[in-house]
């Protein structure tokens, strides 16, 4: 439990530096753009006073350091600007789009940890056999097939030739219809998941080789502790550790994989959201979507590292 606190304590604290970093990147990054907000509110036509008056009443004409400064006071205040000719606030659509992201994410890393654990332990139980060697295949064959890749397969596949499951169409909320919803979100999160399955499979088998072949499993077994049990309750738990580490790298990877998936089954999560963005010319709307996915990723990535310290409560510096 100190271990706990210290750690928490010590994210906590980073957490602000943290984000104020990937503010100032995003906001710096994206002052390159030639995006004009006087152009694009007044128009080709409007005349050159015209537009030096809007971007001076607007602070546009502000050195970039004074506009970030301004951009930082209304970040704290929930406002990330407003895009397109209506005017529409980020907030508004990033609080639409990113709970879809997140449920993607969720659900293709629940996918992912269920196949890698269940392959895995085969794996590793029964290893240098024919199902060890099967299954060491299928894992190679997910690694290397690219999520954008494999949700097209999908598509062809499940929606195209089959016509089991769709690729496209509207997105019902869960709880108002729970099998069209699993039904819309099974292919994405498939082409999510499963590249992250096999990477995750060769290593907790690894993991559980190692563990298998450790003096206290054979000690355990020898005084007649079933294999069974010992695996459970001793191995599966030690062999964890490595895994979760793995884990925590890989959901920002599942994040940015969700929002190039969104696109490619026309979920209108955070990915659509960018690429309408890019699209439309719409920078506010970009930088808006980035700095949420890059600060969600940060909170992430600190709860992962709290449940590795749950995990392996040995460790005694962190």
């Amino acid at each position: 439990m100190v271990n706990l606190l210290r750690l928490l304590g010590r994210r906590l604290i980073a957490l602000p530096f943290m984000a104020f970093g990937v503010t100032f990147l995003v906001f710096f990054l994206m002052s390159f753009s030639k995006y004009d907000p006087a152009v694009a509110a007044l128009g080709e036509n409007a005349t050159n006073t015209a537009l030096e008056q809007f971007r001076h009443e607007h602070g546009f004409d502000l050195p970039w350091w004074e506009q970030f400064w301004n951009y930082l006071v209304k970040l704290c205040h929930g406002d990330l600007g407003v895009y397109g000719v209506g005017k529409e606030p980020v907030s508004r659509r990033v609080a639409q789009a990113f709970p879809i992201t997140l449920q993607l994410t969720l659900w293709g890393l629940i996918i992912a940890v269920i196949f890698s654990v269940l392959f895995g332990v085969l794996s590793a139980h029964y290893r240098d056999t024919w199902v060890d060697q099967a299954i060491r295949v299928l894992s190679i064959i997910s690694i290397s097939t690219p999520s954008f890749l494999l949700g097209v397969l999908l598509i062809y596949t499940f929606q195209i030739k089959l016509n089991l499951l769709p690729g496209s169409g509207p997105l019902v909320d869960l709880l108002t219809n729970p099998y069209l919803y699993f039904r819309r979100m099974a292919l994405p999160a498939f082409a999510l998941g499963l590249p992250v399955a096999g990477q995750l499979t060769r290593i907790i088998r690894t993991s559980m080789v190692e563990e298998l072949d450790k003096d206290y499993v054979r000690t355990a077994i020898g005084e007649g502790v079933p294999k069974g049990v010992v695996i459970v309750r001793n191995v599966f738990r030690n062999a964890l550790i490595t895994p979760v580490t793995t884990l925590g790298m890989k959901i920002g990877y599942l994040m940015g994989g969700a929002i190039v998936i969104e696109v490619i089954f026309s979920l209108p999560g955070m990915g659509t959201a960018m690429f309408d963005g890019i699209n439309n010319n719409q920078p506010t709307l970009v930088q808006g979507v980035v700095l949420v996915v890059a600060l969600a990723f940060i909170v992430i990535n600190i709860i992962v590292d709290l449940l590795y310290v749950l995990i392996n409560p040995r460790i005694r510096t962190v």
